[in-house]
């Protein structure tokens, strides 16, 4: 009986690692955070610990849906909100697992707060300050009407 499941369990791992996932944004919230402090800018950033639920969709082709917001200055540099631009992390106070940044494929035609549904490869960031703790890479997105 035990190496049945065994097989199973191992039969079963491919298919999870290659489809692909509608996730959340409460399925972000397996997370914590702690402070720690950064030498090179000389500040305390949120170091996050995550949670055997979201670790299980590292590398896994996952769909979310939030609003587009565009941060683009010298660099494309594009995230995905549970809140709009008003009440996102940066601006208004929500916590970073509210956030997803995107690396798309093709540059986004999307304009800042459009709803849209973004499908990406899923990163997870405990330790570069400069990019957030998900990241969704060769990521295509779609306008939600």
């Amino acid at each position: 009986m035990r190496k049945i499941l065994l097989l199973l369990f191992f039969i079963s791992i491919p298919f999870h690692l290659f489809a692909q996932h509608k996730l959340s944004w409460n399925n972000l919230t397996d997370v914590s955070f702690h402070d720690v402090y950064n030498v090179h800018y000389d500040d305390y950033f949120l170091k996050p610990t995550f949670g055997p639920i979201i670790k299980s969709y590292e590398g896994s082709k996952i769909t979310i849906k939030g609003y587009f917001l565009d941060f683009s200055h010298e660099e494309e540099f594009y995230i995905v909100s549970r809140n709009p631009m008003s009440s996102c992390f940066f601006c208004g106070g929500a916590g970073p697992e509210t956030i997803v940044e995107v690396i798309f494929k093709q540059k986004s035609a999307f304009k800042t707060d459009q709803i849209v549904e973004v499908t990406g490869i899923l990163e997870l960031n405990a330790d570069d300050v400069d990019h957030c703790n998900y990241i969704l890479k060769e990521a295509i997105g779609k306008l939600i009407h």
